[in-house]
């Protein structure tokens, strides 16, 4: 890639998660140091303002305001050149996505975002992955809670499988421990427009229950059924578990960077993902108040009455909460040979605090790291691997380790 005028811009940096990328790209980075990089959105008395609160007045002229629109291709293409990665915060990516990927795709630009829309998902695979490729652009997305902590945690514990007994876990086994956080207004948001989509479109809901809907196109789908739905014992755990919200999207995920990365865990890789739960009743409701509260949101008349109690995008819990919050998760492979388990542990709540530092070091990790030639759709693991992990555990208050699994 050419030189550009910056390694990065953030896109959406007046939104509420925004913000708080903004504002750790300047606590971990600072604004005239090695990493150049700009913010942007389409209000300039906003950016204006986010400036103000992060900056001094000493140090605001080093960091570039630029205004544009997310219906406005020529605003965007201008961006896509000046900048060699654009990190956006801006959904739903369904609704506001579609051109600023075109556009980074058509200037050879790399992209992440937060998305976990995976019917968006699999149109941006279909109509643009091939051209990405071709333009040598990285466009990755998922790169926050979903599904970072799943996708590269598969690819931790599946290389010390490698390492340790010279080949992978044929199972991978996800199940998400204790965490304290809630769901970010732009998830909420994302989630209720994926249920409009699915209202109205057959395909969509093809998609929603097809676990390999992110797999390439053309690529047979592996062992892999739908999702767990129930309250289940899991012996490997010794411990009941529930579904878990996000594993519609963390799954599809993790399957395709095994593909991507030509399937060095087998064609007939399993990956599973719950919640673990501390008894059979704590399964068991937790399964159905997620069931109950799914159909509420889609039908017209609770749904209107739920939606008075979630958050808005551009809101967002204060700093004390962010900070209190934490998550962990494990991640265990399997194969004849042997188990390992891994563990993934965040310092904040997932939904915010981690979230706006993950999605931060993959997009320098896309600018600044040497992550070889070639482009397309790629997920968090196939793109930057290793690279990722070790910017997350060094700056982002990430661990990964291996642990007992007794």
């Amino acid at each position: 890639m050419a030189e550009r005028d910056f390694d990065l811009i953030l896109w959406g940096a007046t939104g509420f998660t925004g913000r708080l990328v903004a504002e750790y790209l300047v606590d971990r980075y600072g604004v005239d140091g090695d990493l150049r990089w700009a913010i942007a959105g389409r209000n300039q008395a906003k950016l204006e303002a986010v400036r103000s609160e992060l900056l001094p007045q000493s140090s605001r002229q080093h960091l570039a305001l630029f205004v544009g629109d997310s219906h406005d291709r020529s605003s965007l293409d201008a961006l896509a050149r000046r900048a060699t990665v654009i990190c956006t915060t801006v959904g739903p990516y369904a609704k506001y996505g579609t051109p600023l990927v075109e556009a980074c795709v058509d200037a050879g630009t790399h992209y992440c975002d937060l998305t976990g829309e995976v019917q968006w998902m699999q149109r941006i695979i279909a109509s643009l992955h091939d051209k990405a490729q071709a333009n040598g652009a990285k466009i990755v997305h998922t790169c926050g809670f979903d599904s970072i902590p799943s996708d590269l945690g598969t690819f931790f514990v599946q290389q010390a499988m490698i390492e340790k007994f010279g080949t992978p876990g044929g199972l991978v086994k996800c199940r998400v421990g204790d965490n304290d956080g809630t769901f970010s207004g732009g998830t909420v948001a994302s989630m209720l427009n994926v249920m409009d989509e699915a209202k109205r479109d057959p395909a969509v809901r093809q998609s929603m229950n097809d676990p390999y809907s992110l797999y390439p196109v053309g690529t047979a789908a592996g062992v892999d059924g739908p999702d767990q739905t129930s309250a289940r014992f899991d012996a490997s755990f010794d411990q009941w578990t529930c579904p878990f919200v996000m594993a519609a999207i963390n799954g599809r995920v993790v399957r395709r960077s095994n593909a991507l990365m030509a399937f060095p865990w087998g064609e007939d890789f399993a990956y599973s993902e719950a919640q673990l739960c501390s008894s059979r009743g704590a399964a068991v409701r937790t399964t159905l108040a997620m069931g109950a509260g799914m159909g509420a949101l889609a039908f017209g008349p609770t749904r209107k009455l739920l939606e008075r109690f979630l958050p808005d995008p551009g809101e967002g819990p204060d700093r004390e909460s962010r900070e209190r919050g934490f998550y962990e998760m494990f991640l265990q492979a399997e194969n004849s040979a042997g188990v390992l388990r891994a563990k993934v542990t965040g310092d904040m709540d997932p939904g915010y605090g981690s979230t706006s530092k993950m999605l931060g070091e993959a997009a320098v990790c896309l600018a600044k790291d040497d992550l070889g030639e070639g482009g397309g759709i790629l997920t968090p693991a196939s793109a930057m691997g290793d690279h990722l992990i070790d910017r997350l555990t060094a700056n982002a208050g990430l661990t990964f380790e291996l642990v007992d699994t007794h």
